[in-house]
């Protein structure tokens, strides 16, 4: 740059492989990704409620979200943004466009875009900080098994959260920070949109170290699905979708397949 300033630039490659590699993962410490995850919710705490206007992100991911030297998180690619004025706080788009794996299901079948739908894809980021792992990506080697949020909520209900956490993490990590995190992702990422917590609520529950004991049980994930005669042991799943509602066996069509966002034609 012509003044010296370092920018952090993002690059498109067909080539590319998102996400951390066997080596690099060992250098995020669970310190690290609890800054990471802590600086990504109060990033979506300004955006959706102390900036000038209300930004709705509508494709946060991993990969939209930058880390600078010092693994400090900053949330980028602000091109499919919704910006709210006054005391709008819900938006109805004519076609859903992102990533598959990280868009809350109102917003993926019926173009419903809040902060609530952010929300959501923060909760998916959360569990994939947790278990080293991508959402859209099976635990096992077998392509016919559950999927990563099927995982995590089973063993979270199961009390056996240690199956699905990074194994390069290894055993010295604090068990009741990192449940607490599970348990956020889970709340933000509930069927119902009402019921998943506001970034400001986030943030407070990350920051408060007796928050975990008052916290509220999370329902079943969205696009959860359990294998055939697997039953969860503590926790049963009472549905609180309306009447008429989408149900989660619906498949999304205007979505991305890949990591490669849609963009969206219509000005902005």
């Amino acid at each position: 740059m012509q003044d010296g300033m370092k920018i952090a630039v993002k690059r498109l490659s067909k080539d590319s492989v998102q996400g951390f590699d066997s080596e690099k993962a060992h250098q995020l410490d669970w310190m690290k990704r609890s800054m990471i995850i802590s600086g990504i919710a109060r990033g979506l705490l300004y955006l959706h409620q102390e900036s000038r206007l209300k930004v709705i992100h509508r494709d946060l991911k991993p990969s939209n979200v930058l880390l600078d030297l010092d693994m400090n998180p900053k949330i980028s690619d602000f091109g499919l943004s919704r910006a709210f004025g006054g005391d709008q706080s819900m938006d109805v788009t004519k076609r859903a466009v992102g990533t598959l794996g990280y868009m809350a299901p109102e917003y993926a079948y019926h173009g419903q875009v809040s902060t609530k739908s952010d929300m959501y894809s923060f909760g998916v980021v959360v569990v994939e900080i947790v278990t080293g792992r991508r959402n859209n990506a099976s635990l096992d080697d077998d392509t016919a098994s559950r999927s990563l949020l099927s995982q995590v909520w089973e063993a979270w209900s199961a009390g056996s959260m240690e199956e699905v956490v990074d194994p390069s993490l290894g055993r010295g990590y604090p068990k009741n920070d990192v449940l607490k995190c599970v348990q956020i992702g889970l709340l933000c990422l509930q069927e119902d949109p009402s019921a998943r917590p506001a970034a400001w609520e986030v943030v407070l529950m990350l920051d408060s170290p007796s928050m975990s004991m008052t916290m509220r049980t999370p329902t079943r994930p969205a696009f959860c699905f359990t294998q055939p005669g697997v039953s969860n042991p503590t926790l049963s799943y009472q549905s609180s979708r309306p009447r008429g509602a989408i149900t989660s066996q619906q498949l999304p069509t205007p979505v991305s397949g890949n990591d490669v966002t849609i963009s969206d034609v219509e000005p902005r």
